[in-house]
């Protein structure tokens, strides 16, 4: 094995051969056979030499790589006792019949130099709740609660118009141009610019051809900046009527123990300081990370920012496909592609990475271990609060080193509260 090294780079060169690699050809080949055809055999009978007489090595390299690249990979961090924080790049610099060789690049932890962590007099946002902010929660609550009830007369801006439509363009209908009983707010923006406008004066029961223009930069190719032609009947309109603080809307909101305006209010300002005081401690530990990092000095490879973009870009498309959106969708929405996007989460990347190696420093700046009794109750505690079992709380949060992890964290932003909030 020969190696290169730099700073936290190490460029290690591995050699597979001998039995090993005949066995990964022949595991190769013994795998695909069945799919083989030379003439003069049956599929799958052909022999291993007739085959390689005919066809050479090449085919099987591809394949054999995979099966030997873990084990080599896995040689090359024992026999140098590496830990790597980032995926490794594998490139193959030689490979025939008797051999395979390989590079791997290993990036490890950089070292962080912390010239200050302590006495950085942070102070901590004062909490509290005014009596605007609740009323402006009851409203919205009162609003959220309002009864569509059916008006006579003709539509109107902020009305909800139950139609009927169906869209062509040049007399052929299109794709999702049509619906039954639709629920539109007049006013919403949801419909193609001019289409909402001209369903304001009509009334219910009565059709009307609404002629509009798809944007140039709408979604759908096939209907960017054509002119449609939507036959619409107005069945109903809706209007909101809104709601009083009775026993009825109380009912409705069915929370429990709030039956009056002063019970709806203790609650709401219960809830409203929940919120403002985790908003407050992000708040305060963002300002401390901050901080500290601009007393760090740290060279952070651009590999581990690399990791850290495909994992927001992961919880991204999760989060998109939870709301049927597929991150395909996404781009034609917002006009970008996945580059743009990945430029977009670099930043949040670099500070993830950044924070995460600072806070493992002062994890063993100040020497914070968890014991098993407290990763112990830590679990008991989860169980009960989640209802959940032990197996499921530690498949959920990737194993008891994790979740020992997790509580480290914890213990140090503790202690950079400790050290730095001004009191």
């Amino acid at each position: 094995m020969e190696k290169k090294n730099n700073k936290n780079r190490h460029i290690l060169t591995i050699t597979v051969d001998g039995k090993e690699w005949e066995e990964a050809l022949k595991k190769t080949y013994d795998k695909n056979k069945k799919n083989i055809k030379v003439d003069g055999f049956r599929p799958g009978k052909v022999p291993y030499e007739m085959y390689v007489k005919k066809n050479g090595y090449e085919p099987l390299f591809y394949e054999a790589s995979d099966m030997v690249a873990q084990k080599a990979f896995e040689k090359a961090l024992s026999e140098e006792k590496l830990e790597p924080v980032a995926r490794p790049i594998v490139n193959i610099k030689e490979v025939d019949k008797d051999k395979i060789i390989f590079e791997f690049t290993i990036i490890t932890k950089p070292e962080l130099n912390i010239k200050k962590y302590k006495d950085l007099k942070i102070k901590k946002d004062k909490l509290k709740v005014t009596k605007e902010e609740i009323d402006h929660e009851i409203e919205h609550l009162l609003e959220h609660y309002a009864e569509l009830v059916i008006k006579d007369g003709k539509v109107e801006n902020g009305d909800t118009a139950i139609i009927d439509y169906e869209g062509s363009i040049d007399g052929v209908p299109f794709d999702g141009g049509k619906a039954e009983n639709y629920s539109l707010v007049i006013g919403s923006g949801v419909f193609i610019p001019g289409f909402e406008e001209q369903l304001i004066g009509m009334e219910k029961e009565t059709e009307k051809d609404i002629k509009v223009t798809f944007p140039e930069d709408y979604h759908a190719e096939n209907l960017k900046g054509k002119e449609a032609v939507f036959k619409v009947k107005l069945h109903e309109i809706k209007v909101k009527q809104n709601r009083e603080l009775d026993d009825d809307f109380f009912e409705d909101l069915g929370m429990e123990g709030v039956n009056s305006k002063e019970t709806l209010e203790s609650e709401i300002k219960e809830h409203l300081e929940t919120h403002k005081k985790e908003d407050i401690e992000n708040k305060f530990v963002d300002e401390v990370m901050d901080a500290i990092s601009k007393n760090t000095d740290v060279d952070i490879p651009e590999e581990m920012v690399e990791d850290e973009i495909d994992r927001l870009l992961q919880r991204m498309e999760q989060n998109l496909r939870y709301q049927g959106i597929s991150l395909d969708l996404y781009y034609q929405f917002t006009k970008t592609t996945e580059a743009d996007l990945r430029n977009q989460l670099e930043k949040d990347a670099f500070k993830n990475v950044l924070y995460r190696l600072i806070l493992e420093e002062i994890i063993k700046l100040e020497d914070i271990k968890i014991s098993d009794k407290e990763l112990e109750k830590e679990l008991d505690d989860m169980t009960k609060k989640y209802n959940a079992t032990r197996e499921d709380i530690l498949k959920d949060i990737g194993g008891e080193e994790m979740l020992r992890y997790d509580l480290e964290v914890r213990r140090a932003f503790d202690k950079l509260t400790e050290y730095n909030e001004v009191k």
